[in-house]
């Protein structure tokens, strides 16, 4: 087992809500909801909910996934195949695919806030679990 799987599967997700993104701007401006002026300055204007909820979600891919993904390439560098922080790294791709789910979708806040805090102490785990293996081998 390799970690790059799961961390190629939030990559796909990530290009999946840049794409959804693009495609929910050109409807808004297509059905007249918004000037297409607002999207050149992001200013201006207001977007419709639907193109709020995805723009803001692809920021949330790109906020605390990058802690996923530093630890990722710490682990492919330092040869760290542990099944254990595999498991964790699904579980955390899996989380971020169900608040995902939730921001696009109904949006309720609490469900939300509850997968993103779990989201959060699933990564804060795999790294006390990174660190503690470096320092148990550079013993």
């Amino acid at each position: 087992m390799s970690i790059i799987y799961p961390i190629f599967t939030l990559v796909l997700l990530t290009f999946v809500i840049v794409f959804a993104v693009g495609i929910s701007r050109l409807i808004s401006v297509r059905r007249r909801e918004v000037n297409p002026k607002l999207y050149k300055l992001m200013s201006g204007y207001e977007a419709p909910d639907y193109v709020q909820k995805v723009t803001r979600n692809l920021s949330n891919l790109l906020e605390m996934p990058i802690l996923f993904y530093m630890l990722g390439v710490l682990l492919v560098a330092l040869q760290i195949e542990d099944p254990g922080m595999i498991y964790l790294a699904w579980l955390f791709v899996g989380l971020r695919f169900v608040h995902t789910v939730i921001h696009i979708t109904y949006n309720h806040t609490i469900h939300r806030l509850m997968v993103f805090v779990a989201s959060v102490l699933t990564l804060l785990a795999m790294w006390i679990k990174f660190i503690l293996f470096v320092a148990l081998i550079s013993k």
